[in-house]
């Protein structure tokens, strides 16, 4: 089974995999359960099929997602390709078109001459080759199992949340009015302004809303482990206090609204959910709420009274390991080098660092069937920082983890100014990513001639 590598899973993550080996010559195999079996929170027979929001976050190289997004796009990832080819208005964000991005990723991937996808529900694992496994945070219990009893992986799990979406042509455009998120970018965000009357009466509301039950199994774990910070609920962000939902989702900073010429007490921001305009997805509201309480209570945000619900906010398990000391930082599982882990069972969070996991496990993946000796990506890199994190975890318990600056070694000057600091460690990344792109494409011609 030399020059083949197996990969399970074709969301963010395994599809960046399976095209990374696919690129450097190796025979993939992609394993996929769709269509023949969905998990709770996907709907549609397409690969990298976006459940929750349709950003993909800052796309500017101040923040930490936008370098990464500029790293994986100096690496050819498939899924920048696809981010960028489906792009629509978002301000400094990068949001999509999520069935247009889905059908480009399929597309691709069942075009590739070197990918084979086979669609079947996998319950274990092939060692015979390298093999990826990137089934993501709906893992089947199945497989789950396997992984913990055979591979010997201590799994945990939290909880994430979707926002609701609703039609734009039912937003009342008379209350709420365009603009941008929090004063950056340009006008791409609905916003619906609340006085502290309104915040008031919506506060209480949601204080005493009901919540929508959850399986002995869930509820289970969800005591176990609780809920990874970057997808609160918004009903459990209102329930840590008065001003939580202000200084979060609802913050009014470098929000005016010009018909008044005054800030609002609290604002809630939609954005555009597919490229023709017609769906917006309430910023933040992940929600664990009832269907019937999410139209009362999300109702009563200014603007929202007659909105027409497109998508109820949904809650559903998400699985990742105990990384550290399980993975090394090119994602192999240490006991069994031949075996890979991508996108969020691995602990990272959000689709652009599932993408980037993908990355760098499908790279080494088809360096290891070649012979060739893996890649090692530096920490100055947002890539190798993430790897890192993994690899090793940070101070306390191990949970899911963004991309941010905090995850890479300091500047060796200080430099006070924050947006000046990001945008050094954001230059010294790229040129310490130029350094290895150098490596990175010799191996792939390598690997292809092989």
């Amino acid at each position: 089974m030399k020059n083949k590598v197996i990969v399970y899973g074709a969301g963010l993550a395994g599809c960046e995999a399976a095209w990374q080996a696919a690129e450097r010559g190796v025979l993939v195999q992609l394993y996929e359960m769709k269509p023949l079996k969905y998990t709770p929170a996907h709907s549609s027979p397409g690969f990298a099929e976006l459940v929750c929001s349709n950003s993909l976050r800052s796309d500017i190289l101040a923040n930490a997602v936008g370098l990464l997004k500029e790293e994986l796009r100096r690496l050819g990832s498939l899924i920048m390709q696809a981010a960028d080819a489906t792009r629509i208005p978002a301000g400094t964000a990068l949001a999509v078109d999520r069935i247009l991005f889905s059908e480009y990723i399929t597309k691709h991937i069942k075009n590739h001459p070197n990918i084979e996808v086979i669609s079947r529900e996998v319950t274990s694992v092939s060692e015979d080759c390298p093999t990826v496994i990137a089934t993501g945070p709906l893992t089947s219990d199945a497989l789950a199992d396997y992984i913990e009893t055979e591979l010997g992986c201590a799994g945990l799990h939290f909880f994430d949340a979707a926002a609701p979406i609703v039609a734009a042509d039912s937003i009342d455009m008379s209350i709420a009015f365009f603009g941008s998120r929090y004063g950056k970018g340009s006008d791409d965000y609905i916003n619906c302004p609340m006085t502290k009357e309104q915040y008031d009466a919506f506060y209480s509301a949601l204080l005493s809303a009901k919540q929508a039950e959850l399986k002995d199994f869930d509820r289970e774990q969800q005591e176990r482990a609780g809920f990874f910070e970057g997808c609160m609920p918004v009903e459990a962000m209102a329930a840590r206090g008065y001003d939580t939902l202000r200084y979060g989702p609802l913050k009014p900073v470098g929000i005016v609204d010009e018909r008044t010429g005054r800030r609002p007490y609290a604002v809630a921001q939609l954005r555009r959910e597919n490229a023709a305009g017609t769906m917006y997805n309430i910023v933040g509201f992940q929600t664990r709420l009832t269907f019937p309480e999410q139209r009362r209570v999300f109702s009563m945000i200014p603007g929202l009274e007659n909105a027409q619900f497109l998508r109820y906010g949904v809650m559903h398990r998400n699985t990742y390991l105990n990384s550290p000391g399980l993975l090394g930082a090119d994602y192999s599982l240490l006991r069994r080098p031949n075996i890979y882990f991508a996108g969020q069972i691995t602990g990272v969070e959000g689709y652009v660092e599932s993408a980037g996991s993908g990355l760098v496990a499908g790279i080494n993946a088809a360096l290891a069937a070649l012979g060739f000796e893996r890649i090692i990506f530096p920490e100055v890199t947002m890539l190798g920082a993430m790897a890192a994190y993994v690899s090793r975890g940070g101070a306390g318990r191990f949970e899911p983890m963004n991309a941010n600056f905090g995850l890479v070694p300091p500047l060796d000057t200080r430099i006070k100014n924050k947006q000046a600091k990001n945008e050094a460690l954001s230059a010294r990344a790229l040129e310490a990513l130029a350094g290895i792109l150098n490596i990175v494409w010799k191996e792939r011609r390598r690997c292809c001639s092989k």
